[in-house]
């Protein structure tokens, strides 16, 4: 069992940045991969960034354009969303995610075994 805890969502203004974090609790181990993804008003929840269990390896959604930035630091279970030039798009409800099968990297969603229950990301115009 792994829980999963984020922070840092608020009301921000375009161009602006936030930090998510995300604290994992209920596992010794930090062999898993971690992911963040959101889901807008109407929407479908899409990825955003994950990053492998090591940390070495990341992947983005090609949407950012380099605008965010996910990193982990294991001797604090702590997953990081840097989120930089926020745009009024990126509005949504962040989640951090984590996948147990550290054998394979993934960013379906369907993929992952546990969830956070979210932080708001609101930016305006």
């Amino acid at each position: 069992q792994v829980q999963l805890v984020e922070s840092g969502g608020r009301l921000v203004q375009a161009g602006g940045s936030l930090r998510l974090s995300c604290a994992a609790s209920g596992r010794t181990s930090t062999n898993y991969h971690m992911g963040w993804f959101r889901q807008a008003p109407g929407k479908e929840r899409e990825f955003v960034a994950a990053i492998s269990w090591s940390g070495i390896t990341t992947k983005y959604a090609d949407f950012l354009k380099g605008r965010f930035t996910i990193s982990r630091d294991n001797a604090k279970n702590t997953v990081y969303l840097q989120m930089n030039n926020l745009k009024p798009e990126d509005t949504a409800v962040y989640y951090c995610a984590a996948d147990l099968n550290w054998r394979v990297f993934t960013v379906v969603a369907d993929e992952y075994d546990y969830w956070g229950q979210g932080t708001q990301v609101t930016v305006s115009s």
